[in-house]
């Protein structure tokens, strides 16, 4: 099978237990934060999924945090389907997405900084993420002792970021 036999869609709610399992998985891990399943449920239009033969190979969510940043979150590909380009192909989706709602500044917290470098981020203060702080970040069991790393795309700046790969 080819590494781009799946297929980007956005998540449904039929979706809602596989994307926990994938996330609950990837938290225990460590490389995530853990959301519930009723959050899942309550935000299921900020997913995409990325499918092969109806089974999840990876998620990746695009939440508005003001009226002009954003942030990806809860980007993970199931073990099976990593190597394959896949959180590439969703994270170019949410910049796109990102972009067509006109949001100029889009950021993550992560543990691969490089692989958003490569895509066109820069690694940044969580300083220069106020919106994210005290939305989010102060409910967090790991709010003093955050070991996450925040990079940003200034989207107004990033044209050849927002295109699409070509497949």
């Amino acid at each position: 099978m080819a590494d781009h036999d799946f297929f980007l869609r956005p998540a449904r709610l039929a979706d809602v237990l596989a994307i926990h399992a994938l996330l609950r998985e990837q938290a225990a891990a460590g490389n995530l934060l853990p959301r519930t399943q009723e959050d899942l449920v309550r935000h299921v239009r900020d997913f995409v999924v990325a499918e092969r033969d109806g089974a999840l190979a990876g998620v990746g969510a695009l939440e508005i945090m003001g009226p002009d940043l954003g942030e990806v979150r809860s980007l993970a590909v199931a073990p099976a389907f990593h190597r394959h380009g896949i959180g590439e192909q969703l994270t170019r989706a949410l910049i796109a997405q990102a972009a067509v709602v006109g949001l100029k500044r889009l950021m993550a917290l992560t543990y691969v900084p490089g692989f958003f470098t490569r895509l066109g981020f820069e690694v940044v203060s969580k300083d220069d993420l106020p919106e994210k702080v005290w939305q989010v970040c102060v409910k967090c069991y790991k709010f003093n002792r955050c070991d996450e790393i925040a990079v940003m795309l200034r989207l107004d700046q990033a044209p050849a970021a927002r295109a699409p790969a070509s497949a």
